[in-house]
């Protein structure tokens, strides 16, 4: 056999050389893919979860070997001369040109396939450690920056087609962007206030993912905070977006964090009732409520006196620990407890229009 017999402008030796060079990389793509995410692994988790490995590699270990193996034939195939009788000429563009752009661009594609893969590797590796602490903010904040740098290198991927394949000049195209990210940025500015309110509230922690809030008149369990709005899971179990932004400017009551419950009543009793009447029922209000085991403390007096009812005013302070339930069976024990004290002593609430 004549190794230097020449096939399409290149000899056979070539040939072979590139044809040994391929099967070198398909025997080794596996140990190589395996050694980079074995590498990252590491890097991000030194505890070498082996549950995490056997579930997760694969992922990360197919793109690595595709991208690796069509890099080595990019680089065996460039020691080929392109054949002469194949340099034809299609609008303007010849076929070692075209083809080219072509390599060019499933090599792009192949490489941000590998950074998102591994992007969602890295984050599931972090989704894992940060399910071992009890604050819930990191792991929505590991979900909001993964989809961040996702979106990141879609941009980078978009702008390296633009450059490597079809030769357009970044600078000039980064300047032409920016002119029309202006425009966009005004007549998307609700929006951009809305990502900006979403970076405030990931590092000023007015409230994270589980905490129950009370905002605009609804009350709810925090689910998600997404880069443009917050879910909230209501008390009647339907599921609300509020923009972001208004979570940062309206007052937003985080009832998680609060250290007590307040039981509050107003009860209006009748013109009628004299002093000392409406006297003995404020103590017994205040008796009952400061002897009351569930009560933290508690603060009753005659709020108002006027022409249409005196007011007696009830406050009570509830510990966080006594759940909603037995909270409502106390405002319902109270308020019975001040009814059956009327009935008793002849008191009559006013009767208001």
């Amino acid at each position: 056999m004549n190794l230097d017999q020449n096939i399409l402008s290149n000899s056979l030796r070539s040939y072979l050389i590139v044809l040994g060079i391929l099967l070198i990389a398909v025997f080794i793509k596996r140990l190589v893919s395996r050694f980079f995410a074995s590498l990252i692994y590491t890097w991000i988790d030194k505890k070498n979860h082996s549950e995490l490995r056997k579930s997760h590699f694969h992922r990360l270990i197919i793109p690595i070997e595709r991208f690796l193996l069509f890099m080595v034939a990019i680089i065996a195939f460039y020691e080929l001369q392109f054949p002469e009788a194949w340099n034809v000429h299609i609008y303007k563009i010849s076929l070692q040109q075209g083809m080219e752009s072509v390599v060019k661009l499933v090599f792009v594609i192949l490489l941000i396939r590998v950074c998102l893969r591994t992007l969602e590797f890295i984050s599931i590796i972090l989704e894992e450690k940060a399910k071992l602490s009890k604050d819930q903010t990191d792991d929505q904040l590991i979900l909001f920056f993964r989809d961040f740098f996702k979106v990141i290198l879609y941009i980078i991927g978009i702008l390296m087609v633009l450059h490597y394949v079809f030769n357009e000049n970044i600078g000039n195209l980064v300047t032409s962007l920016s002119i029309v990210g202006a425009a966009v940025a005004l007549s998307m500015r609700e929006s951009l206030e809305n990502i900006i309110a979403s970076f405030i509230i990931f590092f000023d922690k007015p409230f994270t993912v589980g905490d129950l809030v009370k905002v605009n008149n609804f009350t709810g369990t925090i689910e998600k905070i997404g880069l443009r709005s917050t879910r909230i899971r209501t008390e009647i179990k339907t599921y609300i977006s509020v923009p972001n932004k208004q979570m940062v400017d309206t007052i937003v009551d985080n009832i998680s964090l609060r250290t007590e419950r307040k039981i509050e009543m107003d009860l209006q009793i009748s013109t009628n009732t004299s002093a000392i009447a409406l006297a003995n029922f404020a103590q017994f209000l205040r008796t009952i409520t400061a002897n009351h085991q569930q009560v933290m403390s508690s603060i009753v007096f005659v709020s108002e006196s006027g022409k249409q009812f005196h007011t007696i005013h009830v406050e009570c302070l509830i510990p966080l620990e006594v759940d909603l339930p037995a909270f409502q069976m106390l405002r319902e024990e109270l308020n019975l407890a001040a009814v059956s004290y009327a009935n008793e002593h002849q008191i009559a609430f006013a009767e208001t229009k």
